[in-house]
């Protein structure tokens, strides 16, 4: 099981929908090296330079962590079942409660429509909270996800880094 990467005071806990081999590997979360998690969040500004996924641990010094809906690994998402999202969603209520973060960020639309039954729901800020935080879904930055390019996903980002920036005033 990959762990999770939490801090204090987080203005961001992305979230993605399970583990892949690879992050299983090597304890690292979005390790792919085709993985755009990584060049996405420091095109969006969310980080001063392109962090590596062995430095995940830097991000709850830059207002962020990291979770998964699912944590057993799957060489595809494709592979977890509904009840087995529909049980991440609650284990990630539970676990937003206890973190307390600005928002929780959910990279993947599909994973998130099933976990929180929200079948209509579209990238980008949601209208509900979960565990008390506001929601904010995003692309699913993996390698396979074909619909969506790295500037895509890092304009998403993007608009997400601003909204946190106004919550917190800055």
């Amino acid at each position: 099981m990959i762990e999770d990467v939490l801090g204090p005071d987080l203005d961001v806990l992305f979230c993605g929908i399970n583990p892949g081999l690879m992050s299983e590997a090597t304890g690292h979360h979005f390790a792919r090296p085709g993985n755009r998690f990584w060049p996405a969040l420091h095109l969006s500004g969310f980080t001063p330079r392109r962090l590596t996924p062995a430095e995940q641990h830097l991000l709850p010094g830059f207002g962020l962590g990291i979770t998964n809906i699912v944590a057993r690994p799957s060489a595809t998402a494709a592979e977890l079942t509904a009840e087995e999202l529909r049980e991440g969603g609650v284990r990630l209520a539970r676990l937003v409660a206890e973190v307390r973060p600005v928002v929780l960020a959910v990279l993947g639309i599909s994973a998130y429509r099933t976990a929180f039954a929200r079948p209509k729901a579209a990238i980008g800020p949601q209208d509900v909270q979960v565990g008390g935080a506001k929601v904010w879904v995003l692309p699913n930055p993996s390698g396979l996800n074909a619909h969506w390019r790295l500037e895509g996903i890092a304009d998403q980002l993007r608009l997400l880094r601003k909204q946190v920036e106004l919550a917190r005033g800055r």
